[in-house]
């Protein structure tokens, strides 16, 4: 009994609390209290508050109440400390989290099934979709007591909303930091297009792969193998070359009836629970030139005869300071095409740039038994094929990432893309991080400031279709002209110069009739009247030179 009266008095007391809430909120809506306090005189001036908008086509949490009573509390506070805080409210209507919902609901699966379902209708749907939910944000803002200006909402989706992002393209290309480049970018190949580091921090799982180590035949000389690693196999088919450290130290090591070359440190841990014994030391730069076979015939076959010339720099052992002995053999397997600093190496080595692997994640056509696979589900079966050519094979946890929407495994591929220079404001940035009052204080030096410190170049195109449109034209020769406003793209639109009038015909049957209908027995006939009335209107248009398009709407 005892229990139940205490169970008793906690919901007498929330729900007296839930009411004291809800007659401050009724207080407040019918004094004006928010706009009043908007009003007030500002001493201080302005302080700036931008609001991050959600989007409508999911439902609000518990999540957004706790970074919402942050964004009331603060400007509140700067109110009453004299500042004009400016609180409008918005709503983010586009990008992939749009995308992917109305293809949910529509029952696609792929960037294809979008083309042939019809890019403008499916976006009309993600238009209409952004606002599945806003009864439920408007009535969570405002039963939670969050003060914002829901009367004149921003929207992305508006024409002035993404004409202030072109401005912001437009100025940032003024200051040339804005550039497009071939290089690894983080693909998803269910969504069909890359993601910033930002989005890719949202989405790192703990994954269990298979870390492999793979023997690569030394060229001419006989049953000498150089031994190395990769966490990735399905990478093995678009392998071009081998990266060794130029000063680390390096060994030959017979094992039975077979010469391997590993680096020393990782010897204890490449050897374990084998026989083998020192036949010749070396350094890395003695390595570098050392030509091997290739495991995979797939990228000569497919490689397109522009590329061709640049077969004789691959399948070579190559300097690069990216490698280490903390891990692996000390020599590292390099495709190009799948990773940031193999691609930087076949840059600087001028090695074959080609994909056998397309943009939704599927070896290509030419890949023999790999052909229409999809690259990680691939693993177990490249290394079942490699055979006698796997030294050593064990299954590692790792973290790796994932799409921060669709949750599928990320791909590092080599595409276009256009970025902003953000290492050329790094000093910038960190400079003004040190200005600024985080809490917690910590966040200033650690991971915020070294994120900073380490900031990336920002990848900010997107290869989809629900989207602000980037203002960027770029001719035949690579010039770009870069377009900061609609009234700017109007100086570079080509008008016929013609002018166009609408009118009606004349009094027709259904006129008369008073029937409004489409339906083709319906009478549609001019009168006698109308034929007059329009012989008229045909002989004035005439008089004036004005060509005449009939179109009847029926």
């Amino acid at each position: 009994m005892e229990d139940k009266n205490s169970e008793n008095k906690e919901n007498i007391a929330k729900n007296e609390i839930a009411q004291r809430e809800e007659e401050i909120l009724k207080f407040w809506e019918e004094n004006q209290i928010f706009k009043k306090s908007d009003e007030k005189d500002a001493p201080n001036g302005e302080y700036i508050f931008y609001e991050g908008p959600p989007t409508a086509n999911g439902k609000p949490g518990m999540h957004h109440m706790e970074a919402r009573a942050f964004k009331d509390a603060i400007p509140r506070y700067k109110t009453m400390q004299g500042f004009h805080v400016r609180r409008k409210a918005g709503w983010d209507t586009h990008g992939l989290p749009v995308e992917i919902g109305v293809e949910k609901e529509l029952e696609l699966r792929s960037k294809k099934d979008i083309e042939e379902y019809g890019i403008a209708e499916f976006n009309k749907k993600c238009k209409e979709s952004v606002w599945k939910y806003v009864d439920l944000w408007e009535k969570f803002t405002d039963r939670i007591g969050f003060w914002l200006d829901k009367e004149d909402p921003y929207i992305t989706y508006e024409p002035e909303y993404m004409e202030s992002v072109w401005n912001v393209i437009k100025k940032v290309d003024d200051q040339k930091l804005l550039y497009k480049d071939y290089r690894i970018v983080n693909w998803c190949p269910r969504c069909g297009t890359g993601l910033s580091s930002h989005e890719l921090a949202q989405g790192y799982k703990d994954v269990h792969d298979m870390s492999v180590t793979v023997k690569f035949k030394v060229k001419d000389k006989e049953n000498t193998y150089l031994l190395a690693w990769t966490t990735t196999p399905w990478t093995l088919p678009g392998n071009v070359a081998l990266a060794v450290g130029e000063k680390i130290n390096y060994k030959t090591l017979k094992s039975g009836d077979e010469n391997l070359i590993v680096a020393e440190d990782r010897i204890a841990d490449v050897m374990k629970d084998k026989e083998y014994e020192m036949v010749e030391e070396l350094l890395g730069k003695d390595l570098v030139g050392v030509e091997y076979e290739p495991l995979y015939p797939y990228l000569k076959d497919t490689l397109p005869e522009s590329q061709k010339d640049k077969l004789k720099n691959a399948y070579k052992v190559y300097s690069a300071d990216f490698v280490t002995t903390q891990d692996g053999t000390g020599i590292v397997h390099t495709a190009v095409m799948y990773g940031a600093d193999d691609f930087i190496l076949g840059t600087e080595k001028d090695l074959p740039k080609h994909h056998i692997v397309n943009e939704d994640g599927r070896f290509i056509q030419g890949t023999g038994f790999l052909e229409g696979k999809k690259v990680r589900g691939a693993n177990d079966e490249i290394i079942e094929n490699l055979g006698d050519k796997v030294f050593g094979n064990v299954r590692v946890k790792h973290t790796y990432p994932h799409c921060w929407r669709c949750n599928t495994a990320l791909l590092y591929y080599a595409r276009d893309s256009w970025y902003i220079r953000m290492s050329d404001l790094r000093d910038k940035l960190v400079k003004e991080n040190s200005t600024i009052n985080w809490q917690p204080e910590h966040i200033k030096e650690g991971r915020f400031g070294q994120w900073l410190e380490d900031v990336k170049d920002w990848a900010i195109s997107r290869e989809r279709y629900w989207a602000t449109p980037l203002p960027v034209w770029q001719n035949e020769i690579g010039e770009n002209t870069v377009i900061g406003s609609i009234d700017e793209l109007k100086k570079y639109t080509k008008r016929s110069g013609n002018k166009y009038f609408v009118m009606r015909h004349g009094e027709a049957d259904h006129n008369v009739a008073s029937v409004v209908s489409s339906k083709a027995d319906n009478p549609h006939h001019l009168t006698d009247k109308g034929k007059e009335e329009a012989g008229e209107a045909v002989g004035k248009l005439k008089s004036k030179k004005i060509d005449l398009i009939m179109i009847s709407l029926l």
